[in-house]
């Protein structure tokens, strides 16, 4: 081991002074570990699982680092902010990982629950200190917000819907404000029970949406069961639909606004980042749009982007070579 340990290149972690004493040489330790190689001779990466627990373990000690920003949902008719999406931004120096790379490794890990826990107290933790240092009538107190929860976690106890409702009662904010989020990244196993949840969420207030509609597990059928009051269209349905060639995703697009209307639910176009792609579910009667075209993700609640109508942008006139001077003789020759 000790010839192994100094013939590698690497395997010095700095560290984090940030983490409680009892955590931070444990944190540093295992990525010095992973990082040499050593970690294939001592059996530390045997599973994927194991290698995932420590992804997430050093994502939770890392509670200080990771923060929330907020990303607003556009009404397309008035292009004002209906509501802002919480995302969550983990920041982990010696370990770089997307908040999708740590969702996936909480589902290998058998911990969604944890780590929904741990992402909505934070991200609750957030809203009350935009709430308390916000001014009457200025838009962290009348904001609406939307959280995202896997489909285990909304059937777990701490996440019952009486109890959330306290939650978020207790950031000074009343249920009807939050819009629950249900992400796709796993197959929903018991539609009957999370359809009663679902129900119970909204007799309090909350709003339900499905996410990614139009991909991996969010299908018609699972979105006509549970009843969505708003269904967000993959990005991947919205980006350039604005283009030529695109009608069947233009379909697609009719098809789910049609279908909420039938249910009673509002429609979110995702990932909108052009003009084109917003006048295509302009004109399919989309109710709301979110994208880097209408406004980009802040650390406090913002207004979104101001976007010109065609009423307001310049007109271009393609000219002809002579055509003043002909409109001058013709002018000329009627006098």
């Amino acid at each position: 081991m000790l010839r192994l340990a100094q013939a590698s290149a690497y395997g010095l972690a700095d560290v984090d002074p940030s983490l409680p004493v009892a955590e931070r040489y444990v944190v540093a330790l295992g990525h010095a570990v992973q990082v040499s190689g050593l970690a294939n001779y001592i059996g530390m990466d045997e599973t994927p699982e194991i290698a995932k627990r420590k992804v997430l373990d050093y994502f939770f000690a890392l509670k200080a680092n990771h923060h929330v920003e907020f990303q607003p949902i556009v009404d397309l008719r008035t292009m004002q902010a209906h509501e802002w999406e919480c995302l969550f931004r983990p920041q982990m120096p010696m370990l770089p990982q997307t908040i999708s790379a740590i969702v996936d490794a909480a589902l290998v890990a058998k911990r969604p629950v944890d780590f929904d826990v741990f992402v909505v107290e934070a991200t609750l933790a957030r809203i009350a200190e935009i709430t308390e240092i916000a001014k009457p009538g200025s838009i962290g107190r009348s904001a609406h917000y939307s959280i995202n929860l896997l489909p285990a976690s909304l059937l777990a106890p701490h996440f019952e819907a009486s109890a959330f409702a306290e939650r978020v009662r207790r950031v000074g904010l009343s249920p009807r404000q939050i819009v629950v989020e249900c992400t796709e990244q796993q197959a929903i196993a018991d539609i009957p029970r999370l359809k009663k949840h679902v129900r119970a969420l909204r007799r309090l207030g909350f709003g339900f949406a499905i996410d990614d509609a139009g991909a991996g597990y969010a299908s018609f059928n699972v979105i006509a069961a549970l009843e969505p009051s708003i269904i967000k269209i993959d990005r991947e349905i919205v980006c350039r639909i604005g283009n030529k060639g695109s009608e069947a995703k233009k379909a697609l697009v009719e098809a789910f606004v049609s279908f909420s209307r039938r249910i009673g639910a509002k429609v979110v176009a995702e990932g909108i980042e052009n003009r084109r792609d917003l006048l295509a579910v302009q004109e399919r009667e989309v109710d709301f749009g979110q994208g880097f075209f209408l406004g980009r993700s802040s650390t406090t609640p913002t207004q979104p982007r101001r976007i010109r109508s065609a009423r307001e942008l310049p007109i271009s006139i393609a000219t002809v070579a002579g055509w003043e001077g002909a409109v001058t003789s013709r002018a000329a020759s009627r006098q």
